[in-house]
């Protein structure tokens, strides 16, 4: 391999890393948000009499409260042929356990590059089922950035054989996952 083909090679391994490692954040994020409610999506109020915004940390709506992480937005942004279908699950204990264990695995997974296949393809879906709640997306008639994340996801995860950045290499090597490769 020639030294400019290999240095290319390098510069977009380190693109994929910051991709990888940027959507591990937003993900771990909005667990941490929801967890405790620190005031960018969850327990951010508008006093209705004088309209100055406020954050109040660990209020009601957040999960560490006993809030429902999936009711905020199952019951009132869904929209389109599948929002009945949304608006039930709203709530379910199963659909907020499996969204806050999903945000907080994925998102330390990208972080740390362990388990990029299962994160990739869990994060994906994820990301599609939150794409498909909001159909048609309000800028463009099937794009919005759920389906970006998407598919940055699907570019992480094919590769991710050139990983920087993150514990990747250490992981291939563990015994566990020489026998289970879909742990990569």
């Amino acid at each position: 391999m020639s030294k400019a083909s290999s240095l290319s090679k390098s510069k977009g391994a380190k693109v994929w890393a910051t991709l990888r490692i940027a959507i591990g954040l937003i993900m771990l994020w909005a667990f941490m948000d929801k967890m405790f409610g620190l005031g960018y999506s969850t327990c951010r109020a508008i006093d209705a009499k004088t309209k100055v915004e406020s954050v109040k940390v660990l209020c009601v709506k957040s999960v560490s409260k006993g809030a429902s992480p999936t009711v905020g937005f199952l019951k009132n942004s869904p929209k389109g042929p599948l929002k009945t279908q949304y608006n039930k699950i709203a709530g379910n204990h199963l659909a907020d356990f499996l969204f806050m264990a999903g945000l907080l695995l994925i998102g330390l997974s990208l972080i740390s590059g362990i388990g990029i296949k299962i994160a990739s393809v869990s994060g994906i879906l994820l990301m599609l089922m939150m794409w498909s709640a909001v159909l048609p997306p309000a800028q463009h008639p099937f794009l919005d950035d759920h389906v970006i994340y998407a598919i940055v996801l699907l570019g992480v995860m094919l590769t991710n054989d050139e990983q920087v950045w993150g514990l990747g290499k250490w992981w291939k090597n563990q015994s566990i996952v020489k026998k289970y490769p879909i742990l990569i």
